[in-house]
């Protein structure tokens, strides 16, 4: 029987992407093939528990909610998660994928909404990026930047120009990374060019400050 590493399995409110505000259950994968100067989910790269697809299916189930997320760590570091995304998908689930972007994005059902991270310089892992994922992003995909700095801001311009991915209107998401970015200083920049951007907060952080799992 198939089996994951999971550091965690939880319900709570999407925090991130154009799903934000809505509940949703996370099942967090352990592992990860990068290492972010900013990660806020360290304690994810290690060895998680096993846990079976039954199992997991079952927890899922439990929680009485359709939308979602496998998200990690790094979830397409499991051979597993294919078929886990899949029977999600056939159970009649919404099913959301965060991944960062440095690997095949194809290895997932594209019925999946892949939530693709583009590594700026900041993050020390920008050269990760593997920009064939470009190409494989469907009209349902959408691709999420983390900013942490001016630099961070052109790298991304400079992509979205080079790469200039086909998606709808409002799925390239910027972020600011807390703490070191202000807010307002990210709208400025973005209002400043007139790139057609969605600034996002992490929603699930403002709700839960002190809480760092689970969340």
């Amino acid at each position: 029987m198939q089996q994951f590493e999971i550091s965690e399995i939880f319900h709570s409110i999407q925090g991130e992407s154009t799903y934000t505000g809505l509940p949703c259950v996370f099942i967090r994968l352990s592992g990860c093939n990068l290492r972010c100067s900013y990660c806020d989910t360290q304690y994810s790269h290690g060895k998680g528990e096993l846990i079976g697809l039954d199992e997991v299916l079952q927890k899922v189930n439990s929680y009485r909610c359709r939308l979602v997320e496998l998200t990690g760590g790094e979830p397409l570091m499991q051979n597993g998660t294919p078929e886990l995304a899949s029977r999600l998908l056939s159970k009649g689930f919404d099913v959301l994928m965060e991944t960062n972007g440095s690997l095949d994005i194809d290895l997932v059902d594209n019925r999946c909404i892949r939530i693709v991270d583009v590594k700026c310089p900041s993050s020390g892992m920008s050269e990760k990026n593997d920009f064939s994922n470009m190409k494989r992003l469907t009209s349902k995909d959408q691709l999420k930047f983390v900013i942490s700095d001016k630099t961070d801001f052109d790298y991304m311009s400079e992509v979205l120009i080079k790469h200039k991915p086909q998606l709808p209107y409002g799925s390239i998401l910027a972020s600011p990374v807390a703490g070191t970015l202000k807010p307002d200083q990210l709208a400025s920049w973005i209002l400043e060019s007139g790139i057609e951007v969605r600034m996002q907060l992490q929603l699930h952080r403002q709700i839960w400050p002190d809480i760092d799992r689970g969340v």
